[in-house]
């Protein structure tokens, strides 16, 4: 079994930034790919990012969804199975529960190819 932490959470004013955090423990050894996605209140869950490696541990691709690309960016490290999402420039849009997942690789955009979730973090953009 494997449990994802993560951290990093808050509010922030418009313009402002945070770093989202994301821990693996347990049997680690089949996650290849790791990801955030977001659920705002009546929304459905988005894809936010995701990281893959390689299985020398070697970052094989970072993608993000259209709406955070260039705001946004994904980091990991895969010997410990943890990934980080800095967020600049955030908007009042980007407030949303965002939960860490992981899982094999193949497919990094539909929740579905996860195996793992976090529990969430809440990201509050106000003034």
């Amino acid at each position: 079994q494997v449990q994802l932490v993560e951290s990093g959470g808050g509010l922030v004013q418009p313009g402002g930034s945070l770093k989202l955090s994301c821990a693996a423990s347990g049997r680690t050894f089949s996650i290849y790919k790791m990801a955030w996605f977001r659920q705002a209140p009546g929304k459905e869950r988005e894809f936010v990012a995701a990281i893959g490696w390689t299985a020398s541990g070697i970052t094989s691709y970072a993608d993000y969804a259209d709406s955070v690309k260039g705001r946004f960016q994904i980091s990991g490290d895969s010997a410990k199975r943890a990934v980080f999402l800095q967020m600049n420039s955030l908007k009042p849009e980007d407030t949303a529960v965002y939960c860490c997942a992981a899982g094999p690789n193949g497919v990094r955009r539909s929740p579905a190819e996860y195996d793992y979730w976090g529990q969430g973090t809440q990201v509050t953009v106000s003034s």
